[in-house]
């Protein structure tokens, strides 16, 4: 039986933490209460020895000693007892100047910065690199979800087909909500700011650029380049109705803010929009606030990933997780560090966003007068554009109805083409509503 006091003589490795809000305290508390189970499985106990954060006062939920605390971050990664500096404070500022200084040390980094990454990804890891340190960085897909630690290490031995993820707590739940509810986008948003489920200024959520962050990530995991944010086709859900999310459902489909990766050749996807997913499929069943990345893999074939997105608790986790194995490597010495992103072959190109071939869901407001979906019929096949089957809904009062075709797969410049040619008619009462679909 393991003495129980050995976790007193353990060997302690010092780590300063940047970033003392929901995560950073999360991260303190766990270290706090999982200290010596941590110790008692790799031998080696986590110390924090410093914390910067600019507010010295606010109550965390959680005790540390005062001289712990500084708002000087530049010295705690200085700081020679510091072995492992972790970065909470997000954005690309501060935490980048930060960030650079702790790997230009030799100090290994974890972070959960998703928009440090996404931007500036490539300087970091090839820093990373060129000084020989670890940079772990779980926590900034998914929160408490171990989707990058399984690409980076669980699937090592596969080349991945494609990922799919639901990566937008916030999004997912208005959603969800609209959908369960029959309410429209403003109120149930209203409704989530509300319950602190969605932020005061909540762009960066609904708009798709926190799930492009994060689609960026896993695409350079993934295929070994870094995918620069600007090649990322991105659209929100602002623009969703309860009506689209009733006529998908009616079709058996269910609309998510989907991240969609994947290779075609020599050449690689990365897309963020809403997407009409098949309700038999298990991405179509995560609700709420949960998220959930599908990575398909040549050897594996589709595996899932599925928990709480974002949190004190389910992030800190991770952070925690990556913690204990820099806290590994560092005590096995020569280990070589696991690269941030693995090479694999000759970088690949990145489709354009016109050039993705997919399905797709539209919605059109037609006079209702005979001979019109023949007009429209044809304006879809002069550009290549196959019908696989059309819905005429509830007759409105103005006289126009609404009519739903689902296309065969189309080039999506094609069907530009084709809907700005139908939306210009005079038989046409509004702007087509256009969604892809991932079967």
């Amino acid at each position: 039986m393991r003495d129980l006091g050995a976790s007193s003589r353990m060997r302690s490795i010092g780590i300063g933490i940047l970033g003392f809000g929901t995560v950073g305290a999360g991260v303190v508390e766990g270290l706090q209460r999982n200290a010596r189970v941590i110790g008692e499985r790799l031998g080696l106990m986590p110390a924090v020895l410093r914390i910067a954060d600019l507010d010295l006062e606010a109550d965390r939920g959680v005790a540390v000693e005062p001289d712990t605390i500084t708002r000087d971050a530049e010295a705690v990664v200085r700081d020679e007892n510091v072995r492992i500096v972790v970065e909470l404070i997000g954005g690309t500022g501060a935490a980048k100047e930060l960030v650079m200084l702790a790997l230009e040390l030799g100090k290994p980094v974890v972070t959960a910065n998703k928009a440090l990454l996404a931007e500036h990804g490539r300087e970091i890891f090839e820093l990373a690199e060129r000084r020989g340190v670890d940079l772990y960085f779980g926590a900034s897909v998914g929160g408490g979800i171990p989707v990058i630690r399984a690409l980076r290490e669980g699937l090592i031995g596969n080349r991945i087909n494609s990922i799919h993820g639901i990566l937008n707590g916030t999004c997912n739940y208005i959603l969800t909500r609209m959908e369960a509810e029959g309410l429209e986008f403003e109120q149930v948003l209203g409704e989530a700011q509300a319950a602190g489920y969605a932020e005061a200024d909540p762009a960066l959520d609904i708009d798709g650029t926190d799930t492009a962050h994060k689609a960026v990530i896993l695409a350079s995991l993934a295929y070994g380049f870094s995918v620069p944010m600007s090649s990322v086709a991105t659209e929100g859900i602002r623009g969703i109705s309860r009506t689209d999310i009733r006529y998908a459902g009616d079709l058996g489909y269910r609309i998510k803010l989907l991240a969609v990766i994947k290779r075609e050749d020599s050449r690689i996807e990365v897309r963020v929009h809403p997407t009409l997913v098949p309700l038999n499929t298990m991405l179509a069943s995560v609700g709420g606030v949960y998220n959930a990345v599908m990575v398909e893999g040549d050897l594996v074939g589709k595996t899932l990933y599925y928990g709480r997105g974002a949190g004190r608790k389910p992030t800190a986790s991770t952070v925690i997780s990556d913690i204990a194995e820099v806290m590994k490597n560092l005590e096995g010495g020569s280990r070589r560090p696991l690269a941030a992103l693995a090479q694999i072959g000759q970088p690949a190109g990145i489709m354009d966003i016109g050039e993705v071939v997919t399905r797709y869901y539209l919605r059109l407001s037609l006079l209702d007068r005979p001979g019109v979906l023949g007009r429209i019929a044809d304006i879809l096949g002069a550009n290549g554009i196959s019908i696989a089957s059309v819905i005429q809904k509830d007759i409105s009062q103005d006289d126009y109805v609404p009519v739903v075709i689902v296309t065969h797969r189309a080039c999506e410049a094609e069907l530009n083409t084709a809907l700005g040619e139908i939306d210009a008619l005079e038989i046409v009462g509004a702007p087509t509503v256009r969604f892809r679909i991932e079967e």
